[in-house]
């Protein structure tokens, strides 16, 4: 019998947009912000209320990103979050937020206005990830569910010409309808228990500071290929509220790609 994910229905029937935090807006971060801004008008369309996104990046823009992320000469010394927002609520008349700042990294840190439905990582070190994850199953999981309720994390990670996406649930369990046609999987691993990060090194994980050193480390198209792929699997949780694959392996030099069943 097959087996499926039923989306959480507060994504599907929301009284409000529904909120996301893109942490990163680096490489696959800057990919990943255009494909949301295309998501929420696609399911503003479809009559449901869209997203509302919040991007978290430290980052100012180099010569270096000029290429291989989506930024120009003339953004050079802004900030990635607050630059990459800007052109995207101009371009397509949004109100989201950019926070020029790293996300909190303790519990005790985090405000309410730090959480949100989907958490979508796209940086580029374990030790990011392994936090967030403190973060978020730190937080007390209640019956009600509103705009600041965890619910998925996303994760996108890449080497030079590989790479994988992840979903996985923040609750214990998302309660799934019967069915007799498929077998319901109520619980999504996140990445930081589907991979081994402790055999990952973290100067193995992240970019150079010269374009030409960059491309060494992280290929032309790695991150827009897999922002596209990771951005589907969103669409598809819209779409059918339904998925059967919680996320993929890439592999640019092959030209693979293998899905991660539930």
């Amino acid at each position: 019998m097959k087996r499926v994910h039923y989306i959480h229905n507060y994504l599907l029937n929301p009284q409000h947009p529904v909120t996301v935090n893109l942490i990163g807006a680096g490489g696959t971060g800057s990919q990943v912000l255009t494909n949301l801004a295309r998501l929420d008008v696609t399911l503003r369309a479809l009559n449901h209320p869209g997203l509302f996104v919040t991007v978290y990046d430290p980052d100012i823009v180099t010569e270096a990103n000029i290429g291989r992320q989506l930024f120009g000469w003339s953004d050079i010394g802004l900030n990635k979050a607050q630059c990459l927002v800007t052109r995207i609520n101009n371009f397509f008349g949004n109100d989201w937020t950019a926070i020029p700042d790293l996300y909190p990294v303790c519990p005790k840190d985090v405000r309410k206005n730090n959480l949100a439905n989907i958490t979508i990582t796209c940086t580029d070190n374990v030790k990011s990830r392994m936090n967030l994850w403190k973060v978020l199953k730190a937080i007390q999981e209640s019956d009600y569910t509103n705009h600041g309720t965890p619910i998925y994390w996303l994760d996108f990670g890449n080497s030079q010409s590989s790479g994988q996406v992840v979903l996985g649930t923040v609750p214990r369990k998302i309660k799934q309808p019967e069915s007799h046609l498929y077998e319901t999987v109520s619980s999504l691993k996140v990445v930081t228990r589907l991979v081994r990060y402790s055999k990952v090194k973290d100067n193995d994980s992240g970019p150079s500071c010269s374009l030409a050193e960059a491309l060494e480390k992280q290929d032309l198209f790695i991150n827009s290929t897999l922002a596209q792929l990771g951005c589907n699997l969103l669409w598809k949780m819209f779409r059918h509220g339904m998925i059967e694959h919680q996320g993929l392996y890439l592999n640019l030099a092959t030209m693979k790609v293998n899905p991660v069943s539930v």
